[in-house]
């Protein structure tokens, strides 16, 4: 068992309180097949990271923002497959309110849509990928997350199912929590605790206030 000790916690959203694979990968495949591009190749890129980032690599001919505008309402009304992540409610239970958020690849309007499927809270702070310059790896998604907290980034604790994600954490000076809901144990080794479900995760509070994570 690891224990941590933070003041908030950041979740990404995609693979780690929702599971959305399904429908990320049928769009995914859908766009590229319409790009004349591969769809294995295209969808092997596109998680952990921002639509438009994957769109400028894979497509630098297109216009990238309408592009990712478009594919992400196609997957905001995509419902079919997505589903809560097991122990996700439970686990947002537990977290005094004011003291966790999400940070997504996705834009807000897909983030929004992906809660509401799932019949989750929505919380007082969220940033999407319409709302940072730089997506993750990049540290400024989750610096942007712990600035809107109050918290210091160095007090934060990441949940993160990619590489990119954890790196992100990292980057900004934070501690992350991998689950394998999208990659296996052995492409999470960065992480600084990986876990297969949410339910391996206990949060208590201390006499100060502070959050006390314990892992399985």
């Amino acid at each position: 068992m690891k224990t941590f000790t933070c003041a908030a916690i950041l979740f990404d959203l995609d693979g780690v309180l929702v599971d959305s694979t399904r429908s990320v990968v049928r769009q995914w495949h859908r766009w590229a097949r319409e790009k004349g591009l591969n769809p294995d190749e295209v969808s092997a890129v596109a998680h952990g990271v921002r639509t438009i980032e994957v769109v400028r690599r894979m497509a630098p001919h297109l216009d990238a923002e309408a592009e990712a505008l478009a594919l992400e309402q196609r997957e905001a009304v995509d419902y079919d497959g997505v589903e809560v992540m097991p122990g996700a409610a439970e686990l947002l239970q537990s977290i005094p309110e004011g003291k966790w958020c999400v940070v997504t690849s996705g834009m807000r309007m897909l983030a929004l849509s992906r809660l509401q499927i799932g019949n989750l809270p929505v919380p007082k702070v969220m940033v999407s990928a319409d709302e940072v310059t730089n997506g993750k790896p990049h540290p400024e998604p989750y610096l942007k997350g712990a600035q809107l907290l109050g918290m210091d980034p160095d007090e934060c604790l990441v949940v993160e199912d990619a590489p990119a994600g954890i790196r992100s954490a990292h980057a900004g000076n934070m501690k992350a929590i991998g689950i394998t809901s999208t990659y296996a144990t052995k492409e999470l080794e960065e992480a600084d605790a990986v876990i297969h479900n949410l339910s391996q995760i206990k949060v208590s509070s201390d006499k100060e206030g502070k959050l006390v994570v314990k892992v399985d």
